[in-house]
């Protein structure tokens, strides 16, 4: 069940939760590790393993769990470092001295962009907002850096079901297999789920949005291999180490001599979102949202 960040309560614990004990659980949660976590907030490592350890009390459920070189998260950390990520990003904005001023709209995205379209809407916005720099940034992270507050909006592909996240449908995507340029597959028109499904998965569960739930579970894949970004993903596929399920703007943004794209007949469509803080959008996300959406009907006509 999700816990709640009891941040301001009459019912508090003794130990009175900060916004450091949320920085800090959240540098251990992307660090893994609790020396380097340690290193990067400057802090001792004792002193971080106290901080998780009254933040942990506070909430009343252990929320990683630790070895001698690595901490891994349980599902009840899993939760709470989205809600702790969405928090720390509002205050930051919050206070930010920059938002009192003019700024640039941060746009990030995990892989791809907004496809066929991210020119049209770049030299667009630039002509019809010259006040306002839109800046696009790839950002290797299952929200493109949203949650953390790196970018004010984000082009996202599959659903959006994260709490402190709004988003808006732009458009749906045909999905492509990636195989081997050298493969047998690769000699084919199109491609089915089943034909795939005898060979190792590459998956990208870091910004990627193919899991094994894609395959009926009587014919999923036997093995799965993980990789962290787009370029080890094409990297694995091109050495035929195994196959890749992806959009069919991966094809053309992200071509590879050695990676062969192949239409995926009974897959069905990827949807491609604009995605925002509920609560704290930059002044100019509306004005984004309805161009990207004008872009994309226009070029579905």
């Amino acid at each position: 069940m999700p816990i709640a960040l009891r941040l301001c309560s009459a019912r508090m614990s003794r130990t009175s939760i900060e916004l450091r004990h949320l920085r800090c659980f959240l540098a251990i949660a992307e660090e893994g590790n609790l020396t380097r976590a340690a290193a990067r907030l400057h802090l001792t490592q004792p002193a971080v393993s106290r901080t998780l350890a009254a933040l942990e009390k506070h909430l009343g459920a252990r929320l990683a769990d630790r070895s001698t070189h690595h901490v891994s998260l349980t599902p009840e950390g899993r939760d709470v470092r989205d809600r702790a990520a969405a928090a720390v990003a509002a205050f930051d904005a919050a206070v930010d001295p920059a938002r009192l001023r003019h700024r640039p709209l941060r746009l990030g995205h995990a892989w791809s962009a907004f496809g066929p379209y991210t020119t049209p809407l770049l030299r667009r916005w630039q002509r019809e907002h010259p006040e306002t720099p839109l800046e696009l940034l790839r950002v290797d992270d299952r929200t493109a850096g949203l949650l953390r507050g790196d970018v004010d909006a984000a082009l996202l592909r599959g659903p959006v079901e994260i709490p402190g996240l709004a988003a808006e449908e732009l458009l749906t995507e045909r999905r492509v297999a990636a195989v081997p340029a050298d493969s047998p597959l690769a000699a084919r028109a199109s491609l089915t789920l089943a034909d795939l499904a005898a060979h190792p998965a590459v998956l990208n569960p870091v910004s990627g949005t193919t899991t094994l739930d894609l395959w009926p579970p009587a014919g999923r894949p036997r093995s799965t291999l993980t990789v962290a970004n787009t370029d080890d993903w094409l990297t694995a596929i091109a050495a035929g180490r195994g196959i890749g399920v992806s959009a069919v703007s991966t094809a053309t943004l992200h071509p590879h001599p050695g990676v062969a794209y192949r239409p995926l007949a009974d897959a069905p469509p990827l949807p491609v979102l604009l995605a925002w803080r509920d609560g704290d959008r930059h002044p100019a996300t509306g004005a984004l949202v309805d161009m990207a959406r004008e872009i994309a009907e226009e070029g579905e006509r």
